[in-house]
This record gives structure tokens, sequence and C-alpha cells, in this order.
């Protein structure tokens, strides 16, 4: 069901790329906006974490660096029954972690210096077994999908907004279709980050349970969860809101609509769920 539900909001989201193309110019404009989602898809497919990595200026470590990390990483692996993802550490005091990749076997788990110095031992290996359970169920190459598409998205509305100011686009060419454009490079925005919400609310609980099974108790993170909601309000992270949605807390803050939009669940009721578990 859930794979489902994700394949239908990202044909969702592929459909609204084109009809913003369609606005701007037309059958050729769908065409181009096609061709952009399918390139982006591509990239993501191909290039996600190193975009993400290098986004985040994310270093990777080797056992001889952090070798207590590495042990802890290979235990959970064997458990979930994983290979040994790449580990990245992110300089940052904010803390946080996310996982990319476009399958099992090409994974690298990030964490940031701050995570590394705030969490115990089994917080710690909550937040990563966590993050072991989103490549378990292949969330991260999602994830990566839905950020990029989200990205060209944003920037075809952009483009809209400039062809509804300067009376371009193919709505130009009927009344009332400069405001089509206007409408449509507001609305489509919300629309792609609304579908990122959806995508990524209900794969945070699945995670979030993967994770306990994997670290052998839902403890250890449901501590780590509140000590990360924490520290996101008090230290707040420079993340794009494009990939927001990847790391294991919300990575920025504010309430309002801010709130409401969020990409992840209420982190209250994912502790409850944790702490449910026994």
């Amino acid at each position: 069901m859930n794979t489902l539900k994700t394949t239908f909001l990202m044909a969702l989201m592929t459909v609204l790329l084109v009809i913003i193309g369609q606005l701007i110019g037309g059958r050729n404009g769908a065409l181009v906006a096609f061709a952009i989602a399918a390139v982006m898809n591509f990239i993501s497919y191909w290039s996600s974490d190193r975009i993400a990595l290098a986004m985040y200026k994310a270093q990777q470590v080797s056992r001889e660096q952090a070798p207590r990390l590495y042990d802890m990483v290979e235990r959970l692996c064997a458990n979930a029954q994983l290979p040994m993802p790449r580990l990245y550490v992110i300089p940052s005091q904010t803390p946080n972690a996310f996982a990319t990749g476009r399958n099992p076997q090409n994974a690298a788990v990030a964490i940031t210096e701050g995570a590394m110095e705030l969490l115990d031992e089994n917080e710690l290996a909550g937040v990563v077994g966590h993050e072991l359970a989103h490549i378990k169920n292949r969330d991260i190459l999602i994830s990566s999908v839905a950020a990029t598409l989200a990205g060209a998205i944003s920037m075809l509305a952009m483009w809209a907004r400039f062809a509804a100011i300067f009376g371009g686009g193919q709505g130009g060419q009927r009344r009332g279709g400069g405001l089509e454009l206007l409408v449509m490079a507001i609305v489509a925005p919300i629309a792609a980050m609304l579908i990122q919400m959806g995508i990524s609310r209900s794969r945070e609980f699945m995670a979030d349970a993967g994770g306990a099974r994997f670290a052998g108790t839902p403890r250890g993170l449901a501590n780590a969860l509140k000590k990360l909601e924490d520290w996101s309000h008090r230290r707040p992270m420079q993340a794009s809101p494009t990939t927001a949605h990847m790391f294991i807390v919300n990575p920025l803050t504010g309430g309002g609509l801010a709130k409401l939009f969020s990409t992840h669940p209420p982190t209250a009721e994912r502790v409850r769920r944790l702490q449910s578990m026994g």
C-alpha cells in the first residue's frame, strides 16, 4: 500500500511539472518539462548521494578515523542484513543525520558532528538504525527523486512568474493566460511541498520502527528524537527545503504554516509510538 501511494504521489509531481511547462510554452513547453523531469530522475538515480553529501560538505570517515562508529554500524548492519554503507560526518554542530544512495549496495549514512557529541551510544545506535531502515526500505532513492523533482518544479514556477509578469508563455496569448501562469507559479511549489510531505511522513514511522528493531530497543531512538528536536530549535541547521525531508528530524524550524507543512510527522507522536513498542 505504501509503495502504491508513493508511486501515485511521484506521478502526480511529474504531472504537475508537465502542466507548468504547458502553461509556459504550450505543447513544446510540456515536452520540455517532461524531458527535464526525465533528466532530473536520471541524475537523482545516479548522483543523488554525491549531490546531497556535497551540499552539506560531508566528509567520508574511515575505520581508523572512527573505530567505535564503524563497529556500531557493522553490528546494526548485521541485524538489518544490509551491506556496510559509506560513513560520512557533516561539519555542523546541529545534531541530525540522513541516509542517501540509490540502493543498499550504494548507500551512505551521514551524521553531523553535533549528533556525535550530543548522543550517547544507545541513542546514536537508534539514529543509525533509523537511517539503515530507510536504506532497507529503499526510501533513500524515493526521497532523492522527490527532492530533485521538487527542485525542478520550483525552478519552472519561477520561470512561470517571469512569464506572467512579462506577458509571455502560451497562456499569455489568450485572455486570463497571465493570471493562470501566476496562480500556477504560486500554487505549484506548495503542491510539491505537500506531495513531499505525503511521501515522507508515513515512511518516518516505518523507519522508526525498523530502527528500533535493528538497535534492539526503541528507548535509545525515542530519547535521541527528543534531543534532536530540542536542539533543532536551539540551533537551526542551514539546510535546503528541498532536502529537509531526508533528515531524521526536520532541520528547518518555525511555527504556523511552516509547522503545518513540515515534511516530518510530529516528534512527540513518533516518540509515543516508539514507547508503545515497549
